[in-house]
């Protein structure tokens, strides 16, 4: 396989030569002399993920609050026999559960109750006729009239839409005072566009402190604003800034140098949203906020991606779990088989291990059967040892029938990987491939795992780099449990067929 050189990346706002270093240096005068909101004090020490989460549960409560008074209000309300006081507490619980699946708790820069009314009718409506349909089951004596039904349903929506007024109110005029720090992601022209409609509208709570410009070179006008073209001009703003808020102007997965800053903003707990100024976007693995957000006419959405769900997660980690010891004690005759084979025919050393990237691009080692003798750096270099003549007939079979893999179970009890996802790579192929292959980085997005989506298409040893991060990229943005069920059953049905070459 031919390895092309990287081309090296776009670093000033100038051409190359003197014209481009010092476009640079601009770039970094720019960058130092952004200074922090009001607030904390300049020399005061603040983690950077803590703070955020804190705001985060402070701006749910209220909505909360809100929600919970508004069912307990119509409760004690109902007219007649009314509902038995110990019923109104299951019932804002259910409530809140109906609202968070509808999305209503989701972060928004303009949260509108009116907008939100339908959704607000039809969760009060299926949750009382519930809530009145248990009631007559159990106490016949406080049964609910269709009047009453009607009335509490009614009721229900009004107090909760003006208790979410009330708070989205509060709010705004509290962004107002206090807005937070947030970097505009994007090409120029789009950045520029989405920073100056920022900036002049302070109800939105976002104050830009600078441009991280994604493009080639500089498209548009920023304004007053520095531009940050460097990944490492964008960290120190992040952490000079206090910046709590990314808003990106296309899908975080159009390019590489987009996609390489979404682990940043992650790990200093900013929140990512999307604004769209061309309208075109079309984003792929995120949950898309209902009802419609906008920033001043611009389609905006939080990001969410798919990973993050952290139920479904704690799920997959379960099941690695379990299915991983399962499978060590089904296989284990087999891996003892395996090892002796191997300790017979190539000697001392039966596992091997090599640095791989996993999620969020954190290395860990991974297991394998050694399948012959190479030096270190070597094996971290070489692309692939198929056909090597060091292979002995037995790690030729380990290779092909892909027994060699096995100890990787390990890893996935561990944690370090999954059964399901995109195949852990070496180092040195993650940032050649990341440089050529757009889509490539994004990969890192979830766990790593034995197999993949495009594992069971073919897509082992020596194919299309391109085609793999395709399919790994499809199965992150498509991902569900009933799916990695599907590429277990589909990698079982095909695991002991011979193949050319390993991954």
């Amino acid at each position: 396989m031919t390895m092309d050189s990287a081309p090296a990346r776009h670093t000033g706002q100038g051409g190359t030569g003197p014209a481009g270093g010092a476009g640079i240096t601009a770039v970094r005068r720019a960058a130092t002399a952004i200074h922090p909101p009001r607030g904390p004090r300049a020399g005061q020490a603040r983690p950077a993920v803590r703070p955020q989460r804190v705001r985060r549960l402070d701006g749910l409560l209220p909505l909360l609050t809100a929600d919970a008074l508004a069912v307990v209000l119509t409760a004690t309300a109902l007219p007649g026999a009314g509902l038995p006081a110990p019923a109104a507490a299951p019932i804002a619980v259910l409530l809140t559960a109906l609202h968070a699946q509808g999305g209503l708790y989701r972060p928004r820069l303009s949260p509108s109750a009116l907008l939100e009314l339908p959704v607000l009718a039809g969760r009060s409506a299926v949750l009382w006729c519930g809530a009145a349909t248990v009631v007559a089951a159990v106490e016949p004596a406080h049964a609910l009239g269709w009047s009453a039904l009607l009335t509490a349903v009614c009721l229900q929506v009004v107090l909760a839409c003006a208790g979410r007024g009330f708070v989205n109110q509060f709010r705004r005029r509290t962004r107002v005072r206090r807005p937070a720090s947030a970097l505009v992601v994007g090409p120029g022209a789009g950045a520029g566009a989405v920073a100056a409609a920022l900036h002049g509208r302070p109800e939105y709570g976002l104050r830009p402190v600078g441009v991280a410009d994604t493009g080639t070179a500089a498209e548009g006008d920023t304004g007053p604003l520095p531009v940050l073209t460097t990944h490492e001009d964008v960290r120190r703003a992040v952490i000079q800034n206090s910046v709590r808020h990314a808003v990106f102007t296309r899908p975080p997965e159009a390019d590489e140098r987009t996609a390489s800053l979404v682990r940043l903003f992650h790990d200093h707990g900013c929140r990512l949203w999307l604004a769209d100024p061309a309208g075109t976007a079309k984003v792929t693995g995120m949950r898309v906020a209902h009802p419609a957000d906008q920033l001043w006419g611009y389609a905006v959405q939080p990001l969410l991606p798919r990973p993050a769900r952290p139920l479904e997660r704690w799920v997959k980690r379960g099941l690695d779990a379990v299915l991983a010891l399962v499978a060590l004690a089904a296989a284990g005759p087999v891996m003892a088989a395996c090892a002796l084979a191997v300790r017979t025919c190539d000697g001392p050393g039966v596992i091997f291990r090599q640095e791989r990237v996993g999620l969020y691009g954190r290395p860990f080692t991974l297991l394998k059967f050694r399948t012959l003798r190479a030096d270190e750096h070597e094996s971290a270099t070489r692309w692939t040892v198929a056909g090597d003549r060091r292979m002995s007939p037995v790690g030729s079979f380990l290779r092909k029938s892909s027994l060699d893999e096995l100890p990787q179970l390990w890893n996935v009890v561990r944690g370090d990987m999954s059964l399901v996802g995109p195949r852990p790579e070496r180092p040195f192929f993650v940032a050649k491939f990341s440089t050529v292959h757009p889509g490539y980085e994004a990969r890192h997005r979830m766990p790593v795992g034995i197999t993949g989506l495009a594992q069971i298409n073919g897509l082992r040893g020596d194919t299309s780099i391109e085609d793999r991060a395709r399919f790994d990229n499809h199965y992150i943005d498509t991902w569900s449990l009933w799916q990695d069920l599907w590429i277990l059953a589909r990698t079982a049905a095909s695991f002991f067929r011979f193949r050319l070459g390993g991954s």
